[in-house]
């Protein structure tokens, strides 16, 4: 029974960390909106988009501790990352380069 206990806490750490991270993020962007997808065994990938364009990621371990984090934080959450949600997202000079570089092998 106290290795349960062991994991509960130590999961419930990460869900704290992860809710900071977000709350951090949404607080210097103007607010913030997300998403959350199973990346298979390395867990969950949250992906956040701020009122303002910018945009980032984090990586849970689990899909439940990910979906704990951005209830705690509080932010809204999509089910999927449409057109609608990822026309928010806005792109710089670096990201359209390196995706040029990627399809002509750079």
């Amino acid at each position: 029974m106290a290795d349960t206990q062991q994991v509960d806490a130590r999961a419930e750490r990460k869900v704290s960390r992860l809710a900071h991270q977000i709350s951090a993020f949404a607080k210097a962007h103007g607010g913030a909106e997300g998403q959350v997808a199973h990346i298979g065994e390395r867990g969950a990938r949250i992906v956040l988009v701020g009122e303002d364009g910018g945009w980032g990621d984090l990586v849970a371990p689990s899909t439940e501790i990910a979906e704990k984090a951005v209830e705690k934080s509080g932010i809204t959450v999509h089910e999927s990352f449409d057109g609608e949600f990822a026309a928010k997202v806005k792109t710089g000079p670096y990201e359209w380069k390196r995706m040029a570089g990627i399809q002509i092998g750079g």
